[in-house]
Protein backbone atom coordinates (compact mmCIF):
# COMPACT_ATOMS: atom_id res chain seq x y z
CA UNK A 1 0.00 0.00 0.00
CA UNK A 2 0.98 3.19 -0.33
CA UNK A 3 -0.27 7.30 -0.10
CA UNK A 4 -1.61 8.35 -3.75
CA UNK A 5 -3.16 11.95 -2.83
CA UNK A 6 -2.49 14.23 -0.05
CA UNK A 7 -4.76 17.61 0.01
CA UNK A 8 -5.74 20.50 2.55
CA UNK A 9 -8.29 22.62 2.52
CA UNK A 10 -6.63 26.35 3.88
CA UNK A 11 -10.75 27.71 3.74
CA UNK A 12 -13.24 25.53 5.54
CA UNK A 13 -15.65 24.22 2.59
CA UNK A 14 -13.59 25.75 -0.44
CA UNK A 15 -11.84 23.91 -3.11
CA UNK A 16 -9.09 21.35 -1.92
CA UNK A 17 -5.13 22.00 -2.48
CA UNK A 18 -3.24 18.77 -4.07
CA UNK A 19 -0.01 18.75 -2.77
CA UNK A 20 3.36 16.25 -3.13
CA UNK A 21 4.32 16.78 0.37
CA UNK A 22 3.11 18.00 3.49
CA UNK A 23 4.73 17.79 6.91
CA UNK A 24 2.02 16.77 10.16
CA UNK A 25 1.05 18.37 12.90
CA UNK A 26 -1.11 17.51 15.94
CA UNK A 27 -4.26 19.36 14.62
CA UNK A 28 -3.94 18.60 10.89
CA UNK A 29 -1.78 18.70 7.80
CA UNK A 30 0.25 22.20 7.85
CA UNK A 31 -2.03 24.87 6.35
CA UNK A 32 -5.52 23.16 6.99
CA UNK A 33 -9.02 24.38 7.79
CA UNK A 34 -6.88 27.26 9.86
CA UNK A 35 -9.55 30.04 7.95
CA UNK A 36 -13.48 30.04 8.49
CA UNK A 37 -16.42 31.32 7.32
CA UNK A 38 -19.10 32.32 9.91
CA UNK A 39 -22.50 33.99 10.25
CA UNK A 40 -23.48 36.83 12.50
CA UNK A 41 -23.87 34.58 15.36
CA UNK A 42 -20.54 32.93 15.09
CA UNK A 43 -21.95 29.49 13.32
CA UNK A 44 -19.38 27.77 10.80
CA UNK A 45 -20.70 28.01 7.40
CA UNK A 46 -20.35 25.04 4.74
CA UNK A 47 -21.19 23.37 1.89
CA UNK A 48 -24.11 22.42 3.25
CA UNK A 49 -25.65 25.47 3.93
CA UNK A 50 -23.70 27.31 0.25
CA UNK A 51 -22.45 24.83 -2.17
CA UNK A 52 -21.40 27.63 -4.13
CA UNK A 53 -18.49 27.54 -1.59
CA UNK A 54 -16.69 24.88 -4.24
CA UNK A 55 -16.00 27.09 -6.73
CA UNK A 56 -14.05 29.73 -4.53
CA UNK A 57 -10.46 28.18 -5.24
CA UNK A 58 -7.63 29.23 -2.84
CA UNK A 59 -4.28 29.23 -3.00
CA UNK A 60 -1.51 29.74 -0.54
CA UNK A 61 0.27 32.66 -0.43
CA UNK A 62 3.12 33.84 1.48
CA UNK A 63 1.99 32.66 4.93
CA UNK A 64 -1.70 33.99 4.12
CA UNK A 65 -4.07 33.01 1.15
CA UNK A 66 -4.97 34.52 -2.24
CA UNK A 67 -8.78 33.52 -3.06
CA UNK A 68 -11.12 34.11 -6.24
CA UNK A 69 -14.05 32.47 -7.73
CA UNK A 70 -16.26 32.34 -11.27
CA UNK A 71 -13.73 34.51 -12.80
CA UNK A 72 -13.24 37.15 -10.03
CA UNK A 73 -10.08 37.62 -7.94
CA UNK A 74 -10.80 38.01 -4.30
CA UNK A 75 -7.90 40.11 -1.77
CA UNK A 76 -5.17 38.28 -0.88
CA UNK A 77 -5.35 37.95 2.80
CA UNK A 78 -2.60 37.47 5.05
CA UNK A 79 -3.22 36.34 8.82
CA UNK A 80 -4.26 39.03 11.61
CA UNK A 81 -1.68 40.46 13.63
CA UNK A 82 -0.98 39.70 17.45
CA UNK A 83 -3.76 41.50 19.28
CA UNK A 84 -6.61 41.49 16.66
CA UNK A 85 -9.94 41.30 17.95
CA UNK A 86 -10.90 37.48 18.68
CA UNK A 87 -14.52 36.65 18.06
CA UNK A 88 -16.60 33.52 19.81
CA UNK A 89 -16.79 30.91 17.24
CA UNK A 90 -18.83 27.88 16.65
CA UNK A 91 -18.18 24.18 14.94
CA UNK A 92 -20.40 22.08 15.19
CA UNK A 93 -20.64 21.42 19.43
CA UNK A 94 -17.18 23.34 20.04
CA UNK A 95 -16.97 26.99 20.80
CA UNK A 96 -13.53 28.81 20.60
CA UNK A 97 -11.88 31.48 19.49
CA UNK A 98 -10.38 32.75 16.71
CA UNK A 99 -8.74 35.84 15.23
CA UNK A 100 -11.29 38.11 12.89
CA UNK A 101 -9.55 38.77 9.33
CA UNK A 102 -11.08 42.68 8.69
CA UNK A 103 -13.87 44.53 6.76
CA UNK A 104 -12.22 43.56 3.25
CA UNK A 105 -12.34 39.88 3.11
CA UNK A 106 -15.60 40.00 4.89
CA UNK A 107 -17.21 42.44 2.02
CA UNK A 108 -15.87 39.94 -0.53
CA UNK A 109 -17.40 37.04 0.65
CA UNK A 110 -19.98 38.28 1.64
CA UNK A 111 -20.89 39.61 -2.00
CA UNK A 112 -20.17 36.41 -2.96
CA UNK A 113 -22.53 34.32 -0.87
CA UNK A 114 -25.06 37.14 -0.54
CA UNK A 115 -25.87 37.64 2.53
CA UNK A 116 -23.44 39.05 5.76
CA UNK A 117 -20.45 36.89 6.70
CA UNK A 118 -17.21 37.34 8.23
CA UNK A 119 -13.65 35.42 7.62
CA UNK A 120 -11.82 34.07 10.92
CA UNK A 121 -8.35 32.80 11.02
CA UNK A 122 -7.34 30.06 13.99
CA UNK A 123 -4.47 32.06 15.52
CA UNK A 124 -3.35 29.16 17.96
CA UNK A 125 -5.17 26.04 16.88
CA UNK A 126 -4.72 24.03 20.34
CA UNK A 127 -7.88 26.14 21.53
CA UNK A 128 -9.93 23.40 19.99
CA UNK A 129 -10.04 19.15 21.32
CA UNK A 130 -10.94 16.47 19.63
CA UNK A 131 -14.04 14.49 20.89
CA UNK A 132 -12.33 12.54 23.71
CA UNK A 133 -15.15 10.19 23.21
CA UNK A 134 -12.68 9.28 20.63
CA UNK A 135 -9.31 10.86 21.28
CA UNK A 136 -6.87 11.42 23.98
CA UNK A 137 -5.75 14.06 26.30
CA UNK A 138 -4.05 17.24 24.36
CA UNK A 139 -5.37 15.88 20.79
CA UNK A 140 -6.49 18.90 19.01
CA UNK A 141 -7.88 19.71 15.34
CA UNK A 142 -8.11 22.96 13.63
CA UNK A 143 -11.87 23.68 11.90
CA UNK A 144 -11.70 20.34 10.24
CA UNK A 145 -15.34 19.45 10.96
CA UNK A 146 -13.91 17.15 14.08
CA UNK A 147 -10.27 15.31 13.32
CA UNK A 148 -7.17 16.09 11.99
CA UNK A 149 -7.44 14.05 8.80
CA UNK A 150 -9.74 11.88 6.73
CA UNK A 151 -8.65 8.87 5.24
CA UNK A 152 -9.77 7.21 2.16
CA UNK A 153 -8.77 4.34 -0.56
CA UNK A 154 -9.03 4.21 -3.47
CA UNK A 155 -10.15 0.76 -3.36
CA UNK A 156 -13.44 1.62 -1.73
CA UNK A 157 -14.05 4.49 -4.27
CA UNK A 158 -13.73 1.73 -7.18
CA UNK A 159 -16.09 -0.53 -5.54
CA UNK A 160 -18.75 2.21 -4.99
CA UNK A 161 -18.39 3.31 -8.55
CA UNK A 162 -19.08 -0.13 -9.15
CA UNK A 163 -22.18 -0.54 -7.36
CA UNK A 164 -23.18 3.14 -8.89
CA UNK A 165 -22.28 1.82 -12.47
CA UNK A 166 -24.28 -1.23 -12.15
CA UNK A 167 -27.26 0.96 -10.83
CA UNK A 168 -27.08 2.98 -13.97
CA UNK A 169 -25.60 5.78 -12.04
CA UNK A 170 -22.24 8.23 -12.73
CA UNK A 171 -19.55 7.12 -10.48
CA UNK A 172 -18.16 9.89 -8.43
CA UNK A 173 -14.96 11.29 -7.92
CA UNK A 174 -12.69 11.23 -4.82
CA UNK A 175 -13.05 14.94 -4.98
CA UNK A 176 -16.55 14.60 -3.08
CA UNK A 177 -15.15 13.22 0.22
CA UNK A 178 -12.77 15.98 0.46
CA UNK A 179 -10.22 13.55 1.95
CA UNK A 180 -6.57 14.71 3.39
CA UNK A 181 -4.98 11.33 2.27
CA UNK A 182 -5.73 8.90 -0.09
CA UNK A 183 -4.77 5.21 0.20
CA UNK A 184 -3.57 3.02 -3.03
CA UNK A 185 -3.09 -0.58 -2.81
CA UNK A 186 -5.86 -1.51 0.27
CA UNK A 187 -8.73 -3.74 -0.83
CA UNK A 188 -12.22 -2.63 -0.78
CA UNK A 189 -13.02 -0.87 2.95
CA UNK A 190 -9.98 -2.82 4.06
CA UNK A 191 -9.50 0.75 6.21
CA UNK A 192 -12.99 -0.16 8.15
CA UNK A 193 -10.69 -2.73 10.32
CA UNK A 194 -7.55 -0.74 11.02
CA UNK A 195 -6.80 1.04 14.41
CA UNK A 196 -3.18 2.11 14.05
CA UNK A 197 -1.27 2.85 10.94
CA UNK A 198 1.46 4.46 9.67
CA UNK A 199 2.56 6.71 6.61
CA UNK A 200 6.13 7.01 5.93
CA UNK A 201 7.60 7.64 9.33
CA UNK A 202 4.34 9.01 11.04
CA UNK A 203 2.09 6.90 13.00
CA UNK A 204 -1.42 7.89 13.68
CA UNK A 205 -4.43 6.34 15.29
CA UNK A 206 -7.69 5.45 13.60
CA UNK A 207 -10.54 7.57 15.72
CA UNK A 208 -13.68 6.74 14.14
CA UNK A 209 -15.54 6.22 10.97
CA UNK A 210 -16.57 8.87 8.90
CA UNK A 211 -19.96 9.80 8.78
CA UNK A 212 -20.96 11.00 5.09
CA UNK A 213 -23.67 14.10 4.39
CA UNK A 214 -25.22 16.63 1.40
CA UNK A 215 -21.62 17.92 0.85
CA UNK A 216 -20.96 14.37 -1.06
CA UNK A 217 -23.35 14.82 -3.60
CA UNK A 218 -21.85 18.48 -4.76
CA UNK A 219 -19.90 18.69 -7.62
CA UNK A 220 -16.79 20.08 -6.32
CA UNK A 221 -16.12 22.31 -9.11
CA UNK A 222 -19.52 23.74 -9.85
CA UNK A 223 -21.31 23.72 -6.77
CA UNK A 224 -23.94 21.99 -8.56
CA UNK A 225 -26.19 18.90 -6.27
CA UNK A 226 -27.63 15.83 -7.12
CA UNK A 227 -28.37 12.36 -5.01
CA UNK A 228 -25.10 10.19 -5.46
CA UNK A 229 -23.04 8.80 -3.57
CA UNK A 230 -25.25 9.19 -0.61
CA UNK A 231 -28.54 7.63 -2.02
CA UNK A 232 -26.12 4.43 -2.65
CA UNK A 233 -23.84 4.67 0.73
CA UNK A 234 -27.36 4.53 2.33
CA UNK A 235 -28.31 1.38 0.81
CA UNK A 236 -24.78 -0.17 1.27
CA UNK A 237 -22.97 1.55 3.98
CA UNK A 238 -25.03 2.48 6.47
CA UNK A 239 -24.00 1.64 10.08
CA UNK A 240 -25.68 3.00 13.11
CA UNK A 241 -27.06 6.20 12.37
CA UNK A 242 -23.60 7.19 9.71
CA UNK A 243 -23.51 6.57 5.88
CA UNK A 244 -19.76 5.79 5.94
CA UNK A 245 -17.00 6.60 3.87
CA UNK A 246 -13.48 6.88 5.46
CA UNK A 247 -11.63 7.20 8.04
CA UNK A 248 -10.91 9.96 10.83
CA UNK A 249 -7.08 10.25 11.56
CA UNK A 250 -5.27 11.52 14.88
CA UNK A 251 -1.71 11.49 14.43
CA UNK A 252 0.93 10.04 16.98
CA UNK A 253 3.56 12.85 16.06
CA UNK A 254 4.43 14.49 13.55
CA UNK A 255 6.34 14.55 10.63
CA UNK A 256 6.59 14.99 6.47
CA UNK A 257 4.43 12.75 4.35
CA UNK A 258 5.27 12.34 0.54
CA UNK A 259 2.76 11.31 -2.47
CA UNK A 260 4.82 7.12 -2.78
CA UNK A 261 4.87 6.79 1.12
CA UNK A 262 4.60 3.48 2.07
CA UNK A 263 1.10 2.58 4.51
CA UNK A 264 1.44 0.01 7.07
CA UNK A 265 -0.92 -1.49 9.29
CA UNK A 266 0.59 -1.35 13.02
CA UNK A 267 -3.21 -2.66 14.09
CA UNK A 268 -6.27 -3.92 13.12
CA UNK A 269 -9.53 -5.10 14.39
Amino acid sequence: MRLASIHIYPLKAARAVDLGESFVEPWGLAGDRRWLLVDRKGRFISQREKPSLARVVVQPCGGGISVWADGLAGPTITPPPVGAPLLTVTVWRSTLLAAAVGPKADAWFSAFLGHPVRLVYLDDPTRRPVDPQYGRQGDVVSFADGYPLLLTSTGSLGELGGWLTAARQAPVPMTRFRPSVVVAGAPPWAEDRWRRIRIGAVPFRVAKPCGRCVVTTTDQITGERGKQPLKMLGKRRHFGNELVFGQNLIPDSGGVIRIGDPVEILDAA
